[in-house]
């Protein structure tokens, strides 16, 4: 929650006007989110901001209550108010991003970058190259659509056919490719810490994310 300057306040210089304090709770994600889209590392808007990485990393992830004194140089520096990182009644429920290419998947998200649970159709391509197992916290589950999913977890090797499922600890090395010569459509669902580190590689190695055509 935002702390009293906002229930005190009716609105603020950024024309930000605060009625629904329970909208508030995803303002962290949106302000990442935000950020992101302007490909910013936590470091650069912390600079910009004249705050530390670690104040800006704890505003995100909910760990820290947003203030105006805190929320203002961030919306200055990215170009935004206040109120855009606030959930409007009417807000469109479309999901507009676009899909990304990384490390042989095409993943296409099918819910928005703030929500608690992620969703994506994720397009394994046959050929690409092997990556070492992944270990991070969080959980995931998974549906293949067609294809052949072949899920390397643990010690084990499991091939996944179309209409099978999976939901496994991703702490348990992990690691997932087409199986054969097709593609392998899924739908993978991450909780927010599994998402971050697996698609986006933030705090991990990786390779970099482009558009998909």
């Amino acid at each position: 929650m935002i702390a009293n300057d906002f229930a005190e306040s009716a609105s603020t210089e950024n024309g930000a006007t605060v009625e629904h304090l329970d909208d508030l709770r995803r303002l962290g994600p949106r302000l990442r989110s935000a950020r992101r889209e302007r490909g910013w590392t936590l470091e650069e808007l912390a600079d910009r901001a004249g705050m530390s990485t670690s104040t800006l990393s704890r505003l995100e992830s909910g760990k820290r209550q947003a203030t105006l004194e805190l929320l203002m140089p961030l919306t200055r520096q990215l170009g935004i108010r206040i109120d855009d990182l606030l959930d409007p009644p009417d807000r469109d429920p479309r999901v507009r991003a676009r899909a990304i290419r990384r490390s042989g998947m095409t993943i296409a998200p099918l819910t928005r970058e703030e929500s608690e649970v992620r969703a994506f159709k994720i397009t394994y391509h046959p050929g690409a190259a092997e990556v070492p197992p992944k270990t991070h916290p969080g959980h995931e589950w998974l549906y293949v659509l067609s294809g052949r999913l072949e899920l390397h977890l643990g010690e084990r090797t499991l091939m996944l056919g179309r209409g099978e499922a999976a939901e496994f600890d991703t702490t348990v090395p992990h690691r997932l490719r087409a199986q054969g010569a097709r593609p392998a459509e899924v739908i993978s669902i991450f909780n927010a810490v599994g998402e971050r580190l697996h698609l986006h590689g933030e705090g991990s190695t990786g390779g970099e994310a482009e558009q998909a055509g």
